[in-house]
């Protein structure tokens, strides 16, 4: 808000999803769950234990409504997609991949990525989602991996038994039973410590553009994790604020409708300046590297006070990612793609039964809020002139 870029934007206020659009995915045991443990309560619930709560989940004040903000803010960009309200929306307090039907998982317990694809898919007919968070996006691959309706790739580090969650590599690419409509629709980019700039560039637009060659999505959910970035407190790569951009302004020339979420990232001040910034390619707009004057909590942004501090130079990891091996992964890639023979194709008139219906309310609200922003415009372009014979 320090570069005035909400100024360019419709914002909305997020509405807290419901429990049965949250039960959608997640089952209603888990939710329940959610609704009544408190810090207070914990020790004494059995179910406590079975649902991965933890070190990396905690129980806090709040968190069932906490968890129905964010999730609600998800759907509702998937919806102004679907209704042709936006080409871009933007939620950065979502992205939480990890979470499971029922469990919660890696700091996230409702899975909103899911939801807002579960709306998209009422809409379009193949939904591509893009993982560029330093883990692996392994939520979102279950949830959809017997599925040709959404492909999902995912670029992170891969290291089975050191780095969470511990999967992802390139051959799991979906169910083995080549019949299964979910084959070679899970697409995995497992990398090493340390991958540069450049490299991941060529390396994300090679597979992604692949990608959107062979599987012709008519929409892209793009999970920007910044723990992907140097310097970040769990990551292990090189990246620069510009390069994680570039992923963004990537996807954003192919011209689709597009669901931009948060994830990851564990150093704040560069977590804020990388959405700042890729906020700034999605709304086309050119942002002064110097962090305004008035910027809330500046200091916390010294010494240099930049959009752009060189994070690939502090902190910086031995990158173990061989031109050939990266190559490698990019062939592993297309060999996956040429199984799939084309997009697959799907007949629109009926909408899945497992995908359950959209609240009638909520549609009657969103055809009211258009029709009232219309009325509003026209009495405006009204009033034009009327004063003195002088514009407004």
């Amino acid at each position: 808000m320090a570069y005035g870029m909400h100024t360019a934007m419709d914002t909305y206020l997020s509405r807290a999803a419901t429990k049965e659009e949250m039960a959608e995915f997640h089952k209603d045991d888990y939710l329940e769950f959610l609704q009544r443990i408190t810090p207070e309560n914990m020790l004494s619930d059995p179910s406590l234990p079975g649902y991965n709560i933890g070190d990396d989940c905690p129980i806090f004040d709040g968190l069932y409504d906490y968890c129905a903000l964010y999730a609600g803010a998800s759907v509702d960009g998937a919806r102004k997609l679907c209704n042709s309200q936006s080409e871009i929306a933007i939620n950065w307090s979502g992205g939480l991949h990890h979470a499971k039907k029922a469990e919660a998982s890696g700091f996230c317990y409702i899975n909103d990525i899911v939801l807002a694809i579960l709306q998209l898919l009422r809409h379009h007919p193949r939904v591509l989602y893009i993982d560029i968070d330093v883990h692996h996006g392994d939520g979102v691959e279950q949830a959809f991996w017997n599925s040709d309706r959404v492909m999902t790739l995912s670029f992170h580090k891969y290291d089975k038994d050191n780095f969470f969650p511990g999967t992802g590599p390139l051959n799991s690419t979906g169910p083995e039973n080549p019949l299964s409509p979910g084959a070679h629709h899970s697409l995995n980019v497992p990398l090493n410590d340390g991958v540069e700039d450049d490299d991941y560039i060529e390396l994300f637009k090679q597979v992604a553009g692949a990608c959107i060659d062979s599987y012709a999505p008519t929409c892209i959910v793009l999970q920007c994790g910044a723990d992907s970035l140097g310097c970040d407190r769990l990551g292990c790569f090189n990246l620069n604020i510009r390069a994680h951009g570039a992923c963004v302004e990537f996807i954003k020339s192919k011209h689709l409708p597009m669901l931009v979420l948060g994830g990851g990232g564990y150093t704040p001040r560069n977590v804020a300046r990388l959405w700042a910034y890729e906020t700034s390619i999605c709304i086309g707009a050119t942002v002064n590297p110097a962090l305004p004057s008035h910027t809330p909590f500046l200091r916390a942004f010294e010494p240099d006070r930049s959009l752009f501090p060189p994070l690939s130079e502090h902190g910086k990891f031995d990158n173990k990612n061989s031109k050939d091996y990266l190559w490698s992964l990019v062939v592993g890639i297309r060999e996956q793609l040429r199984y799939q023979q084309g997009a697959p194709s799907v007949q629109m008139q009926v909408i899945p039964p497992d995908l359950g219906g959209i609240r009638e309310e909520v549609e009657n609200e969103i055809r009211e809020e258009r029709e009232n922003g219309e009325a509003w415009r026209k009495e405006r372009e009204r009033g034009v002139g009327q004063r003195g014979g002088g514009g407004v």
